[in-house]
């Protein structure tokens, strides 16, 4: 399945925010968009899921324009980059609801085990973090969008967070965007840089620099 989406127009007020955007994701890679903070990053998953209404966009799956908003077609699984999961509800319940399995999560993650009876608003706020990415790549859709799943978590778990997203991307077009630069460079096959309210395409690190994205010292880390 190949994603794509064009001639976004979004404006709050009379300032633009996005104008000149082109992103394709696509089964078999995973696609990263890199920006500055207020750049535009969330609107544009937002706007793709369907539940952010710009002036205009073009949306296309396999190169037919879709003509509902992309969360009436069954096809996505979003995280968002607010909570996902409502408070004082217990993760069994949660695994139930989102047809996952509490064991081959724990075999992952065996640090989370101590919580099979938990609720929600008794764990830390980036352990429910690690539960709603896991659950989001375990959707199966299609399509998966994820809007910073590696803020706010432990390095271990995004390690093993970038395994487990290039297993899924073998079923799943993955589109991510996160602050932590050098984990979207790592685990993308495909980067686009927000600036200015466009989308430029990424070949290098380099590129990154040279687009005043990051310093040469930050390259050489």
């Amino acid at each position: 399945m190949k994603i794509e989406i064009d001639s976004v127009e979004l404006n709050f007020d009379d300032k633009k925010i996005l104008y000149g955007v082109y992103l394709k994701a696509e089964t078999g890679k995973v696609t990263g968009v890199l920006g500055r903070n207020g750049c535009g990053k969330t609107c544009l998953l937002r706007i793709l899921f369907g539940d952010l209404k710009p002036k205009y966009k073009n949306v296309r799956i396999d190169e037919k324009y879709l003509k509902t908003n992309l969360f009436k077609t069954g096809k996505v699984a979003y995280l968002p980059q607010h909570q996902l999961l409502p408070n004082n509800i217990s993760l069994k319940k949660v695994f139930h609801l989102f047809l996952s399995d509490w064991k081959i999560f724990t075999s992952i993650f065996e640090s989370f085990k101590i919580h099979e009876n938990s609720r929600t608003n008794e764990i830390s706020s980036g352990e429910l973090r690690v539960i709603e990415t896991y659950l989001i790549l375990n959707s199966g859709k299609e399509i998966i969008l994820l809007d910073e799943p590696f803020s706010f978590i432990a390095p271990l778990y995004i390690e093993k967070f970038k395994t487990i997203i290039q297993e899924k991307k073998n079923k799943s077009a993955v589109l991510i965007t996160d602050h932590f630069y050098r984990e979207i460079l790592d685990v993308s096959d495909t980067i686009y840089l927000i600036k200015n309210g466009s989308s430029k395409l990424i070949q290098s690190r380099q590129d990154l620099e040279n687009e005043g994205y990051i310093s040469f010292n930050s390259l050489q880390k």
